[in-house]
């Protein structure tokens, strides 16, 4: 599995969130449906820890075994 903040935004796209504003490094992220908003850290090509990765997923409302 990529833990990266590339593959983390393909999964919320995928999953309906689209790309609201950045602040810095941190780009926030809103779904209209759900109205849930997640601010993604993208601090160039690092990798997340799997359990940031995780917790990205879950504040989005996404379930890690729907990945």
């Amino acid at each position: 599995m990529n833990y990266s903040a590339k593959n983390l935004i393909k999964i919320l796209l995928q999953k309906g969130f689209y790309f609201k504003r950045a602040n810095g490094s941190h780009h926030l992220y809103f779904n209209a449906t759900t109205g849930k908003t997640v601010i993604i850290p993208v601090h160039g090509n690092k990798d997340y820890s799997k359990g940031l990765f995780f917790s990205l997923l879950k504040q989005a409302g996404i379930d890690k075994n729907e990945i």
